[in-house]
């Protein structure tokens, strides 16, 4: 047997291989990207403004509330507490704790909420579209000529973007606080971080998934990624707790449900549940508990890989047999 041939076919070889091709593919997202500061600032703060309007939203309706519960009347000297009127000011201190309780929550809810939003968004654009693009500039040839693992190649662009969208997100969330004055309290941070990159591992699975499915559906990728964009930030509840929208009767379960098979509304459920606790919206606008939406993330991301491994084969032997996998434009 040759010399060639041994090395290819040595675990030890294959392995070094694969682990230096995602780390070739990742290290223009990691450190690239990062070259140009105008960039850091831009992908940082300028999703604030969009926070800023649920944020503004959600405290003027914890506003209005306050005023209800404050103002005194003939009928209610002690203001309206709910449907009646507060009994004493021990009622009357209770329900304003509770509604600066929500509306912290709610604030908090879309602080969350808008740093997942940059993980969706590079999952979209610069994970599900990427393999389309780089047909149309004339690289797809040279990766598929590489004798390395095709899956190495998606992990390299997964490893990339997690790292890369990791440190704008946390720019986000840091400033989201200070701005906007948001309490976290997390009760078990190991749990958190558990289901955060359990969350990340099964969002990037699907952008691997979709990478494949976009190169087979051609100029229709563009189209697929703007259309998945804004109905995904309602339907799994980027900027309100999801398991409100179960309790709206007729069409909100069912957008809830279909919200609910990308890994990023689980997760969020999650992680709000740990930086605001259980009992939070007194506890009614959950879906699950945490351990078992932990388990869901998990079974997620072994799914989402292992589909993304057989759309990428079937995308080869497509290729193979028509021979068309490279040619631009189709």
């Amino acid at each position: 047997m040759k010399a060639g041939t041994v090395r290819r076919t040595d675990f030890r070889y294959r392995l070094g291989l694969n682990l230096r091709a995602v780390v070739g593919r990742s290290y223009p997202r990691i450190v690239g990207a990062n070259r140009e500061p105008s960039w850091i600032f831009f992908e940082a703060l300028l999703p604030l403004l969009g926070i800023a309007a649920y944020v503004f939203i959600y405290q003027f309706f914890g506003n209005q509330a306050i005023a209800v519960i404050t103002q005194s009347t003939a009928t209610a000297p002690w203001g309206m507490c709910g449907k009646h009127a507060c009994a004493d000011a021990g009622e009357q201190a209770q329900y304003l704790a509770a509604v600066n309780a929500n509306t912290n929550a709610l604030v908090a809810s879309v602080v969350l909420g808008g740093t997942m939003v940059a993980f969706w968004l590079n999952v979209l654009w610069s994970m599900a579209s990427q393999l389309y693009w780089e047909k149309e500039i004339g690289n797809l040839q040279l990766y598929m000529m590489a004798p390395m693992n095709r899956m190495a190649l998606l992990g390299g662009m997964a490893v990339g973007g997690m790292v890369m969208t990791s440190m704008r997100a946390v720019s986000t969330l840091v400033a989201g606080v200070l701005v906007f004055g948001v309490i976290f309290q997390v009760a078990s941070p190991l749990l958190l971080l558990a289901v955060f990159f359990a969350t990340l591992v099964a969002l990037y699975g699907l952008g691997m998934m979709f990478a494949s499915l976009y190169l087979l559906w051609g100029r229709e990728a563009w189209n697929l990624s703007a259309l998945m964009e804004e109905p995904i930030f309602f339907s799994s509840g980027f900027y309100f707790p999801l398991g409100g929208l179960l309790r709206i009767p007729g069409w909100g379960p069912a957008i809830a449900i279909a919200g609910s098979f990308i890994p990023a509304s689980i997760g969020l459920d999650a992680l709000r549940q740990l930086t605001l606790g259980s009992t939070a919206f007194g506890g009614t606008l959950w879906i699950f508990d945490v351990t078992t939406e932990l388990e869901i993330l998990v079974v997620m991301a072994v799914l989402f890989l292992i589909l993304a491994r057989y759309c990428l084969a079937y995308l080869e032997t497509l290729a193979k047999r028509e021979g068309k996998l490279t040619s631009r434009h189709q």
